[in-house]
């Protein structure tokens, strides 16, 4: 896997949640498994079908959880150059093609949440922008098109 880039919060709610779930989450369903074993026949049982199913994505979300911690390098904004836009920028944008004014913020992967303004690096927006400085006009290639967006500010 490569490497996962991501802020120390987002690293530390990683660690978070993987003990959640090895503690509890791991706890509810062995009490679901020995719930469902108890009503009878394993053969004909869907709730024990289901439970051990449940079972199988929640241990994937655990191995999940760890390769993406085991990869994790935490970088800070302080340390990053902001002359052009990389990994952790906030990038005022105007899209050429409506005149409208959006900011972003470039993540990683498991950071991205567009309703809070986190755009991916492996987003088609997110690679279009990476490397271009104030002033530069961005051309990126999406499934509706191709879109232009002027960089008006890059900040920490």
């Amino acid at each position: 896997m490569a490497v996962n880039y991501v802020s120390k919060e987002t690293l530390e709610q990683m660690r978070e949640e993987l003990t959640q779930l090895k503690t509890s989450g791991r706890a509810e369903i062995a009490r679901a498994i020995a719930d469902a074993r108890e009503k009878g026949d394993l053969k004909e049982n869907a709730e024990y079908d289901a439970a051990k199913e449940a079972q199988g994505y929640h241990e994937a979300k655990i191995a999940q959880l760890e390769s993406a911690i085991a990869n994790a390098r935490v970088i800070d904004a302080k340390d990053l150059d902001m002359s052009k836009v990389s990994i952790l920028s906030r990038v005022k944008l105007t899209n050429m093609g409506t005149k409208k004014v959006v900011e972003y913020q470039l993540v990683s992967e498991t950071e991205a949440d567009l309703k809070s303004g986190k755009i991916s690096i492996t987003s088609p927006i997110g690679k279009g922008l990476l490397g271009k400085k104030v002033g530069e006009v961005a051309e990126i290639a999406v499934p509706s098109g191709t879109l232009k967006f002027k960089i008006e500010n890059i900040s920490a």
